[in-house]
C-alpha cells in the first residue's frame, strides 16, 4: 500500500495504550492537514500470533503483512487480560473496549443456568427460538461498538458492513448501527444475513446466484502452497496434506469455514463491497472483516504445515485487500487496524506414543461421583444438575427442598472436586466475584454472573476433558500456552514504528476512535490516547 499522504492525528503518549507511560511516545505523526478518511477497515484474525508472523516474513509478499510491519504502528504484544477467551468474546472486547464481564458476551456459547442440561446456544442468538439466520441480532451486546460510534460521529452518513465465516463475529463487527452483517451459512453454503440489518447487499446476493461457495465446493481442494513447502521443509509429496470438500459430507461447510481457503472468500466479498461504496467520498464508510489462522480442527497429524499455509495464504489475501483499498478508495484515504483474538487453546490431542503426562476427565463420571459424595453427607438427592464448559451448576430446588445452606454444600463440593485427578483448582462464584489474586482477577474480568455456574473448574494442563453427557461426546484439550498477539494501525498521521511494551486490548477501540476524532464506545475501560496536531 502506498504511503499515506496526509495527517489527521498523532498519538503522543502510551498512558492508555500500554502499561509503561513512555512506550507510545514512539507513535508520531507525519506532517499534513487534518482531513476525514473515506474508509475504516477493521480486521480481526482468530489465533493470530506475533511469533508466526515474524518467523515467516521471508515467505510473505510485498503487500500483505509487510505493509503492516513497515507502514504502520506495530504493537507486538496485545494483552487481553482475561481467562477463557474465545473468538466471539475477543471480538466483542475489541469493538467495545470493555471486558466480557461488561459486554454481555462472556462466551461464544451460553448455558442457561435455569436449564443447564439443555444445549448451549450462541450468545447472539435469541433464546427460545429456532436457530436460524434471523435469530441472530446484536441485542445481547450491552455496549456501543467502535462501528456504532463511527455512525454517530458521522451523523449516520456512513455505510458499515462486516464479513465473517461466523455469524456472531459478523454481527459484533457490524454493531447495532451497522448496514449489514454477512456470514456463510454452514447449512446452505450461501452468504447470509439477518432481518435486523435488512436484505443482503446486491453484490453479495449476485455472488450467491453466480459464484456461490455451494456451487463450487466440490471443486475446491486445499493443498500447501509452494512457499509453504519451502518454509516447512516438507518436500515429500506423500507427507503433504490434501483436503477435498464434497456435498456428500454433511459438515462440508463447517470444514471449509475452518480451512485457510475461507479467507479468500471473505476477501472476495469485501472487494465486492468496496466496489459498491458511495463514490462521492462523503462521510466515512466501514468494512470490518474476520479472518482466521486457527489450527485446522480436522487435521490428523498436528496441523503444523496447515498453520504455516494459513499464514502465507492470509498474507496474499491482505495484499489483495490493500490493493483494492488503494484502487477503489485511494491511497491515504483509509484507516486500517488489524489484530488477533488473544487465545491459542485448540491443541490437537497428543498421541499416546509420546508418553506425555495427562489423562482424561470424564464429565459424566465426575458428576456421578460428586452427587454420591454430597448425598452421603447431606442425604440422597441430585445436587449437581450439570457440569458444562468448566462450570458446575447446582440444583437449587433440591437444596431448598432439603433446607440446606447452599454455601455449605457448594463448599463441600469444591473440596471434593479439588481432589479429583485432572482438576487443578475449583473456585466458587464468590471467589471469582471477590478476586484476591492475578488468576481470580483474570477470571472476574471474564465472568458474567448471569450465565455462570456455582463452581468453576480449572483443569490440569495436558488433560483432555470428555463431555460424555453430550451425544456425540465432545473432547477438549487444555494447555497453558500463552503467545504474543500483535496489532497494527495504519492511518494518516501515524508513522511506522514498533512497540514491544504490552498494550491492553481494551485500548485499541479508543485509540482508533481518537484517530478518527470521534467519541469512544460507551463502555471503554481505557482512556483514549490524546490526539494532537503534528509539530512538523
Amino acid at each position: 500500500m502506498k504511503r499515506v499522504l496526509y495527517a489527521i492525528a498523532t498519538i503522543s503518549t502510551i498512558a492508555a495504550l500500554a502499561t509503561p507511560a513512555n512506550a507510545a511516545d514512539r507513535v508520531v505523526a507525519s506532517s499534513g492537514a487534518a482531513s476525514q478518511p473515506r474508509l475504516v477497515v477493521g480486521i480481526v484474525v482468530d489465533r493470530l500470533r506475533t511469533d508466526h508472523i515474524e518467523e515467516l516474513q521471508a515467505y510473505f509478499g510485498e503487500k500483505g503483512f509487510r505493509t503492516l510491519l513497515e507502514q504502520g504502528a506495530y504493537l507486538r504484544d496485545i494483552d487481553f487480560k482475561v481467562a477463557n477467551i474465545d473468538a466471539t468474546t475477543a471480538t466483542a472486547m475489541l469493538q467495545t473496549g470493555a471486558y466480557p464481564s461488561q459486554t454481555g458476551i462472556p462466551s461464544g456459547m451460553l448455558i442457561d443456568p435455569e436449564n443447564p442440561s439443555a444445549a448451549a446456544r450462541p450468545a447472539l442468538a435469541a433464546q427460545g427460538t429456532p436457530l436460524t439466520n434471523d435469530s441472530f441480532t446484536p441485542e445481547a451486546l450491552r455496549l456501543s461498538t467502535l462501528s456504532d460510534e463511527i455512525a454517530v460521529g458521522r451523523h449516520g452518513e456512513t455505510t458499515i458492513y462486516s464479513v465473517a465465516m461466523d455469524p456472531q463475529q459478523a454481527i459484533l463487527l457490524a454493531g447495532h448501527a451497522g448496514t449489514g452483517a454477512i456470514w456463510l451459512n454452514n447449512t446452505t453454503g450461501n452468504w447470509a444475513t439477518t432481518n435486523y440489518y435488512g436484505a443482503l447487499p446486491t453484490t453479495v446476493g449476485n455472488r450467491n446466484f453466480r459464484n456461490s461457495v455451494s456451487a463450487k465446493i466440490d471443486t475446491m481442494q486445499w493443498r500447501p502452497l509452494a512457499e509453504t513447502v519451502r518454509a516447512t521443509g516438507i518436500y515429500d509429496a506423500k507427507k503433504q496434506f490434501r483436503y477435498q470438500f464434497s456435498h456428500s459430507d454433511r459438515d462440508v461447510y463447517k470444514k471449509f469455514a475452518s480451512s485457510a481457503l475461507a479467507n479468500s472468500e471473505i476477501t472476495d466479498v469485501a472487494i465486492d463491497l468496496l466496489k459498491q461504496l458511495p463514490a462521492s467520498g462523503q462521510g466515512t464508510d466501514v468494512i470490518n472483516l474476520a479472518y482466521s489462522v486457527a489450527p485446522y480442527r480436522y487435521s490428523v497429524d498436528g496441523g503444523e504445515t496447515e498453520a504455516t499455509d494459513s499464514y502465507i495464504r492470509l498474507d496474499r489475501q491482505l495484499g489483495r485487500l490493500f490493493d483494492a483499498i488503494d484502487r477503489y478508495v485511494g491511497a491515504g484515504n483509509a484507516v486500517i487496524w488489524l489484530t488477533g483474538t488473544g487465545h491459542n487453546d485448540e491443541a490437537v490431542l497428543e498421541e499416546k506414543r509420546y508418553r506425555l503426562p495427562g489423562g482424561e476427565f470424564s464429565v459424566k463420571r465426575a458428576r456421578s461421583l460428586l452427587n454420591s459424595y454430597l448425598s452421603a453427607r447431606h442425604g440422597a438427592a441430585g445436587y449437581v444438575e450439570a457440569i458444562r464448559d468448566r462450570n458446575v451448576y447446582f440444583n437449587r430446588k433440591a437444596l431448598e427442598e432439603r433446607r440446606l445452606d447452599p454455601t455449605a454444600v457448594i463448599a463441600d463440593a469444591r473440596n471434593f472436586l479439588t481432589k479429583m485427578s485432572g482438576v487443578a483448582d475449583a473456585l466458587t462464584l464468590n471467589d471469582i466475584l471477590s478476586p484476591t489474586t492475578d488468576e481470580t482477577r483474570a477470571l472476574r474480568l471474564a465472568t458474567d454472573p448471569r450465565f455462570s455456574g456455582d463452581i468453576l473448574l480449572e483443569y490440569v494442563p495436558g488433560w483432555h476433558v470428555v463431555d460424555d453427557e453430550q451425544y456425540p461426546p465432545v473432547t477438549k484439550s487444555y494447555r497453558l500456552a500463552p503467545a504474543l498477539t500483535p496489532a497494527f494501525i495504519i492511518a494518516p498521521g501515524v508513522s511506522a514504528q514498533k512497540i514491544d511494551t504490552p498494550v491492553n486490548a481494551t485500548a485499541l477501540a479508543p485509540t482508533v476512535a481518537g484517530i478518527l476524532r470521534i467519541r469512544s464506545p460507551n463502555g471503554t475501560r481505557d482512556k483514549a490516547l490524546p490526539i494532537q496536531k503534528s509539530k512538523f
